[in-house]
């Protein structure tokens, strides 16, 4: 195996750092959509708009016949898991609810979906840290969701289940592209270009505002939606995934939540309150558990076991 430099691995940590940066910040940035006048069908549009167009192209290389090889059964599966109802749910769920509510309860349903489908799909046998790690996640997302209903407000309920709704598609997308051996890039541009499909249903019967809003506000959203989170995210995280390995990739994610708790308070004036704070940190403390609990085990029980 050939050892990394220390300059690509640093590279590598910043482009990881990146990308969990943008999938951070794209709950308290959509969320400020929603409250400036787009709706989650606008965000929809805008982000498959761009992505779709500027990934057109390696779609059509890789094989615009059979869907850029995988079969248009498993294009539309793979579409609908990351695709227009994935973040049409999670866009309506900001309109409702908390940014830092999406940025805690999405992450969180990705974990414990991609543990139970591995388990089902591939046979995997989840260590006692992963499983601990879901507990505590899952007793985040209920004080969150307690955090709701003490609210009063059926909303934020709401915004919450879409939330979980989302997270459990988007949960499912990485299980298929590893069933289906599908490269990450081609895969994403499989969900853009089949979600162009939207775009007339999206013109004809869903009253655009992408048209009548500010330009430059228009612009800077499509920007974030189609170019950060579709294509920057996925190549940042593609990177650092392949250098780094995905043992120590997975010790990123369980910064999104903080990252969009953080951001949510400078950008939305969201400032979480006792139980929220109290799930988001169940959340993760739960990710985190996950993430390193295995190596902890490792480091802590080799001095005792030790001859």
């Amino acid at each position: 195996m050939i050892e990394q430099a220390p300059s690509q691995r640093s590279l590598a940590v910043a482009a990881m750092l990146g990308a969990v940066l943008i999938y951070g910040a794209t709950f308290p940035f959509s969320r400020h959509a929603t409250q400036h006048g787009l709706t989650p069908h606008d965000l929809t549009a805008l982000r498959f708009l761009v992505a779709g167009l500027l990934l057109l192209p390696l779609f059509v290389r890789a094989g615009w016949r059979n869907c850029a090889g995988i079969g248009w059964g498993r294009g539309a599966l793979i579409a609908a898991s990351s695709g227009v109802p994935m973040v049409f749910l999670m866009n309506t769920g900001l309109s409702l609810a908390p940014a830092a509510h999406g940025a805690s309860i999405q992450p969180g349903t990705v974990t414990v979906i991609g543990a139970v489908g591995s388990m089902i799909l591939f046979g995997a046998r989840p260590s006692p840290a992963i499983v601990v790690g879901i507990a505590v996640v899952l007793s985040g997302l209920a004080c969150i969701g307690l955090a709701g209903t003490v609210t009063g407000s059926s909303t934020v309920v709401l915004g919450d289940l879409c939330f979980l709704a989302a997270g459990s598609l988007w949960g499912l997308y990485p299980l298929l592209l590893q069933r289906w051996a599908v490269p990450p890039l081609v895969a994403t541009a499989i969900v853009a270009v089949l979600s162009l499909a939207y775009l007339p249903l999206y013109a004809l019967w869903l009253e655009p505002r992408i048209l009548t809003a500010d330009t430059a506000f228009v612009l800077a959203h499509g920007f974030n939606q189609g170019v950060l989170n579709v294509i920057a995210g996925l190549w940042l995280w593609g990177y650092a995934v392949r250098v780094l390995g995905a043992a120590v990739a997975q010790r990123f994610p369980p910064l999104i939540p903080v990252i969009g708790t953080m951001l949510s308070i400078p950008i939305l004036g969201e400032w979480p309150g006792a139980l929220q704070s109290i799930g988001v940190a169940g959340i993760v403390l739960g990710l985190l558990l996950a993430a390193f609990g295995d190596r902890l085990i490792r480091h802590f029980r080799g001095p005792l076991t030790a001859p």
